[in-house]
């Protein structure tokens, strides 16, 4: 799979931690309920996410994942707009992918459309923010071959997020592909 198809991926995983071992999750933020009619009070909670971020990450030996420890520079360049938060995200200065976060109508559940560089296929995907605990799910496969997954960002300051990635093929018993902490540049 090539990298841009990684980072779309990496965005479901995202906004918490950049992981460029998630490529066979590429297919992970596939169609979601679009969003409904927003106000821009309703984008506020997202803009926590603009700025330059220092992220280190963790990744577990799993199924989904291989042992492997990386640092990286995530760049968020965001500006709002209407309804919507659009971020052009940077990995270690290089424009990945084009995300664009709208809230979906429902308390805390966002929409987030994630457009690739060179034309290849769009992904959507949804964010639930309760608290200072915001989760991006997705799911691959069907029935008794589904395996979901999800990002946990945990907000310990408006600068620095705990955040996990982890797998389940019962979506009630989580196993951990990763742990990491983002911490927001100051002055950015």
């Amino acid at each position: 799979m090539n990298r841009l198809a990684t980072f779309r991926a990496v965005f479901c995983v995202l906004c918490s931690g950049v992981s460029l071992a998630f490529s066979s999750l590429a297919p992970a933020c596939l169609a979601q309920t679009p969003a409904l009619s927003t106000s821009p009070a309703d984008i506020a909670p997202l803009w926590v996410y603009a700025g330059t971020w220092a992220v280190t990450i963790d990744h577990f030996d799993t199924a989904h994942s291989k042992a492997s420890h990386e640092q990286t520079t995530l760049r968020n360049a965001c500006w709002k707009d209407g309804g919507y938060v659009p971020c052009n995200q940077y990995i270690d200065g290089d424009s990945k992918v084009l995300i664009v976060f709208t809230y979906s109508g429902k308390n805390g559940v966002y929409a987030s459309y994630q457009i690739p560089l060179h034309g290849e296929e769009p992904g959507t995907g949804k964010l639930i923010i309760e608290g200072n605990t915001w989760t991006f799910p997705w799911q691959t496969g069907e029935g008794d071959k589904t395996t979901w997954f999800r990002v946990v960002n945990v907000f310990l300051t408006p600068d620095r997020i705990d955040f996990r990635q982890e797998f389940s093929t019962d979506n009630v018993h989580w196993t951990a592909m990763a742990h990491g902490i983002e911490t927001k540049v100051k002055g950015s």
